[in-house]
Protein backbone atom coordinates (compact mmCIF):
# COMPACT_ATOMS: atom_id res chain seq x y z
CA UNK A 1 0.00 0.00 0.00
CA UNK A 2 1.33 3.44 -0.91
CA UNK A 3 1.82 6.39 1.42
CA UNK A 4 -1.32 7.96 2.89
CA UNK A 5 -2.84 10.97 1.16
CA UNK A 6 -1.98 14.20 2.93
CA UNK A 7 0.46 17.07 3.06
CA UNK A 8 2.29 15.91 6.19
CA UNK A 9 5.21 13.53 6.29
CA UNK A 10 4.74 10.09 7.84
CA UNK A 11 5.81 10.16 11.47
CA UNK A 12 5.05 6.90 13.25
CA UNK A 13 6.15 4.80 10.28
CA UNK A 14 9.59 6.42 10.57
CA UNK A 15 9.93 5.33 14.20
CA UNK A 16 9.18 1.63 13.97
CA UNK A 17 9.43 -1.01 11.25
CA UNK A 18 6.04 -1.95 9.73
CA UNK A 19 5.92 -5.16 11.75
CA UNK A 20 6.40 -3.29 15.04
CA UNK A 21 3.75 -0.73 14.11
CA UNK A 22 1.31 -3.51 13.25
CA UNK A 23 2.08 -5.21 16.55
CA UNK A 24 1.34 -1.96 18.44
CA UNK A 25 -2.00 -1.65 16.65
CA UNK A 26 -2.90 -5.23 17.54
CA UNK A 27 -1.81 -4.71 21.13
CA UNK A 28 -4.15 -1.73 21.48
CA UNK A 29 -6.98 -3.66 19.86
CA UNK A 30 -6.38 -6.66 22.13
CA UNK A 31 -6.38 -4.71 25.40
CA UNK A 32 -9.49 -2.72 24.48
CA UNK A 33 -11.26 -5.88 23.33
CA UNK A 34 -10.36 -7.54 26.62
CA UNK A 35 -11.82 -4.60 28.54
CA UNK A 36 -15.04 -4.80 26.53
CA UNK A 37 -15.31 -8.57 26.93
CA UNK A 38 -14.74 -8.35 30.69
CA UNK A 39 -17.49 -5.77 30.99
CA UNK A 40 -19.79 -8.08 29.03
CA UNK A 41 -19.03 -10.86 31.51
CA UNK A 42 -19.86 -8.54 34.40
CA UNK A 43 -23.17 -7.74 32.71
CA UNK A 44 -23.88 -11.48 32.27
CA UNK A 45 -23.92 -11.29 28.45
CA UNK A 46 -23.86 -14.52 26.46
CA UNK A 47 -20.98 -15.52 24.19
CA UNK A 48 -22.33 -13.49 21.25
CA UNK A 49 -22.71 -10.41 23.44
CA UNK A 50 -19.16 -10.84 24.71
CA UNK A 51 -17.83 -10.99 21.14
CA UNK A 52 -19.85 -7.97 20.00
CA UNK A 53 -18.78 -5.83 22.94
CA UNK A 54 -15.15 -6.82 22.39
CA UNK A 55 -15.33 -5.84 18.71
CA UNK A 56 -17.11 -2.55 19.34
CA UNK A 57 -14.74 -1.51 22.11
CA UNK A 58 -11.63 -2.40 20.14
CA UNK A 59 -12.57 -1.03 16.72
CA UNK A 60 -15.12 1.74 17.30
CA UNK A 61 -12.68 4.61 17.85
CA UNK A 62 -10.45 3.63 14.95
CA UNK A 63 -13.42 3.33 12.59
CA UNK A 64 -14.57 6.83 13.51
CA UNK A 65 -11.07 8.25 12.99
CA UNK A 66 -10.58 6.58 9.60
CA UNK A 67 -13.96 7.80 8.32
CA UNK A 68 -13.18 11.38 9.40
CA UNK A 69 -9.75 11.48 7.76
CA UNK A 70 -10.92 9.67 4.63
CA UNK A 71 -8.88 6.51 5.16
CA UNK A 72 -11.35 4.25 3.41
CA UNK A 73 -11.96 1.44 3.58
CA UNK A 74 -11.08 1.72 7.28
CA UNK A 75 -8.12 -0.33 8.46
CA UNK A 76 -10.47 -2.56 10.48
CA UNK A 77 -12.00 -3.80 7.21
CA UNK A 78 -8.70 -4.24 5.39
CA UNK A 79 -6.88 -6.38 7.95
CA UNK A 80 -8.30 -9.74 8.94
CA UNK A 81 -6.13 -9.69 12.06
CA UNK A 82 -8.00 -6.58 13.27
CA UNK A 83 -11.17 -8.70 13.46
CA UNK A 84 -9.56 -11.89 14.70
CA UNK A 85 -7.71 -10.21 17.57
CA UNK A 86 -10.88 -8.99 19.37
CA UNK A 87 -12.46 -12.40 18.85
CA UNK A 88 -9.40 -14.05 20.38
CA UNK A 89 -9.61 -11.69 23.36
CA UNK A 90 -13.32 -12.49 23.72
CA UNK A 91 -12.59 -16.23 23.66
CA UNK A 92 -9.88 -15.91 26.30
CA UNK A 93 -12.15 -13.88 28.54
CA UNK A 94 -15.03 -16.31 28.01
CA UNK A 95 -12.99 -19.23 29.31
CA UNK A 96 -10.40 -17.61 31.59
CA UNK A 97 -11.97 -14.50 33.15
CA UNK A 98 -11.02 -13.91 36.80
CA UNK A 99 -13.33 -14.20 39.77
CA UNK A 100 -16.30 -11.83 39.68
CA UNK A 101 -14.95 -9.61 42.44
CA UNK A 102 -11.75 -8.98 40.45
CA UNK A 103 -13.35 -8.19 37.07
CA UNK A 104 -13.77 -4.45 37.65
CA UNK A 105 -10.08 -3.99 38.40
CA UNK A 106 -9.06 -5.99 35.34
CA UNK A 107 -11.37 -3.94 33.10
CA UNK A 108 -9.84 -0.67 34.30
CA UNK A 109 -6.22 -1.78 33.89
CA UNK A 110 -6.75 -3.09 30.35
CA UNK A 111 -8.78 -0.01 29.46
CA UNK A 112 -5.97 2.27 30.69
CA UNK A 113 -3.44 0.40 28.57
CA UNK A 114 -5.61 0.72 25.46
CA UNK A 115 -6.17 4.40 26.20
CA UNK A 116 -2.43 5.06 26.11
CA UNK A 117 -1.81 3.09 22.92
CA UNK A 118 -4.74 4.43 20.93
CA UNK A 119 -4.39 8.13 21.74
CA UNK A 120 -0.84 7.98 20.35
CA UNK A 121 -1.54 5.94 17.21
CA UNK A 122 -4.73 7.93 16.52
CA UNK A 123 -2.93 11.27 16.72
CA UNK A 124 -0.07 10.23 14.47
CA UNK A 125 -2.32 8.68 11.82
CA UNK A 126 -4.54 11.78 11.70
CA UNK A 127 -1.44 13.95 11.26
CA UNK A 128 -0.13 11.73 8.48
CA UNK A 129 -3.41 12.26 6.61
CA UNK A 130 -2.90 16.02 6.51
CA UNK A 131 -4.64 17.32 9.63
CA UNK A 132 -3.14 20.06 11.78
CA UNK A 133 -1.67 19.32 15.16
CA UNK A 134 -4.74 20.39 17.16
CA UNK A 135 -7.14 18.43 14.97
CA UNK A 136 -4.81 15.44 15.08
CA UNK A 137 -4.79 15.49 18.88
CA UNK A 138 -8.59 15.74 18.91
CA UNK A 139 -8.86 12.67 16.69
CA UNK A 140 -6.30 10.92 18.85
CA UNK A 141 -8.68 11.46 21.77
CA UNK A 142 -11.62 10.21 19.69
CA UNK A 143 -9.65 7.10 18.73
CA UNK A 144 -8.87 6.37 22.37
CA UNK A 145 -12.33 6.94 23.86
CA UNK A 146 -14.66 6.23 20.91
CA UNK A 147 -14.87 2.49 21.43
CA UNK A 148 -15.44 2.96 25.14
CA UNK A 149 -18.30 5.37 24.47
CA UNK A 150 -20.01 2.86 22.17
CA UNK A 151 -19.41 0.10 24.70
CA UNK A 152 -21.00 2.09 27.52
CA UNK A 153 -24.01 3.01 25.38
CA UNK A 154 -24.59 -0.63 24.47
CA UNK A 155 -24.61 -1.69 28.14
CA UNK A 156 -26.86 1.24 29.10
CA UNK A 157 -24.29 3.17 31.14
CA UNK A 158 -23.44 6.88 31.01
CA UNK A 159 -20.27 7.06 28.87
CA UNK A 160 -17.14 7.85 30.86
CA UNK A 161 -16.37 10.60 28.36
CA UNK A 162 -19.46 12.56 29.50
CA UNK A 163 -19.02 11.95 33.21
CA UNK A 164 -15.28 11.87 33.68
CA UNK A 165 -15.19 9.96 36.94
CA UNK A 166 -11.60 9.25 37.90
CA UNK A 167 -10.32 11.15 34.87
CA UNK A 168 -11.00 8.84 31.93
CA UNK A 169 -10.68 11.32 29.08
CA UNK A 170 -8.14 13.70 30.64
CA UNK A 171 -5.20 11.24 30.44
CA UNK A 172 -6.00 10.64 26.76
CA UNK A 173 -6.04 14.41 26.16
CA UNK A 174 -2.63 14.65 27.83
CA UNK A 175 -1.17 11.78 25.79
CA UNK A 176 -2.54 13.01 22.46
CA UNK A 177 -1.35 16.56 23.22
CA UNK A 178 2.13 15.30 24.08
CA UNK A 179 2.34 13.56 20.71
CA UNK A 180 1.16 16.70 18.89
CA UNK A 181 3.75 18.82 20.71
CA UNK A 182 6.52 16.33 19.94
CA UNK A 183 5.53 16.33 16.27
CA UNK A 184 5.53 20.13 16.22
CA UNK A 185 9.01 20.20 17.78
CA UNK A 186 10.23 17.48 15.41
CA UNK A 187 11.03 15.46 18.52
CA UNK A 188 8.78 12.45 18.06
CA UNK A 189 10.84 9.31 18.35
CA UNK A 190 10.58 5.88 19.92
CA UNK A 191 11.37 7.26 23.38
CA UNK A 192 8.90 10.17 23.31
CA UNK A 193 6.22 7.93 21.80
CA UNK A 194 6.67 5.48 24.65
CA UNK A 195 6.68 8.38 27.11
CA UNK A 196 3.29 9.57 25.88
CA UNK A 197 1.84 6.05 26.13
CA UNK A 198 3.20 5.47 29.63
CA UNK A 199 2.13 8.92 30.83
CA UNK A 200 -1.44 8.30 29.72
CA UNK A 201 -1.48 4.85 31.29
CA UNK A 202 0.00 5.99 34.61
CA UNK A 203 -2.25 9.05 34.87
CA UNK A 204 -5.30 6.87 34.39
CA UNK A 205 -4.14 4.37 37.01
CA UNK A 206 -3.31 7.14 39.49
CA UNK A 207 -6.70 8.74 38.90
CA UNK A 208 -8.39 5.44 39.72
CA UNK A 209 -6.17 4.86 42.75
CA UNK A 210 -6.65 8.32 44.28
CA UNK A 211 -10.11 9.05 42.87
CA UNK A 212 -9.08 12.11 40.87
CA UNK A 213 -11.78 13.52 38.67
CA UNK A 214 -12.41 16.35 36.24
CA UNK A 215 -14.05 19.47 37.73
CA UNK A 216 -17.82 19.69 38.01
CA UNK A 217 -19.78 22.79 36.99
CA UNK A 218 -18.49 25.98 38.65
CA UNK A 219 -19.98 26.69 42.08
CA UNK A 220 -22.10 23.56 42.06
CA UNK A 221 -23.53 23.07 45.55
CA UNK A 222 -22.31 19.90 47.20
CA UNK A 223 -25.73 19.43 48.80
CA UNK A 224 -27.14 18.58 45.39
CA UNK A 225 -26.84 14.83 45.02
CA UNK A 226 -25.11 13.58 41.89
CA UNK A 227 -27.33 11.48 39.67
CA UNK A 228 -26.30 7.85 39.38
Amino acid sequence: MGPPPGDNEPVLHDLFPPGIQHALDLAGIFVFATAGALLAVRKNFDVFGIAVLALVTALGGGLFRDLVIGAVPPAAFGELSFFLTPLLAAALVFFLHPEVQRINRAINVFDAAGLGLFCVTGTTKAYEYGLGLTASAALGLATAVGGGVLRDVLVNEVPSLLRDREMYAVPAVVGASMVAVFIGLDALNAFTTGLAIVTTFVLRLLAMRYHWRAPLAWNRRSAVAEES
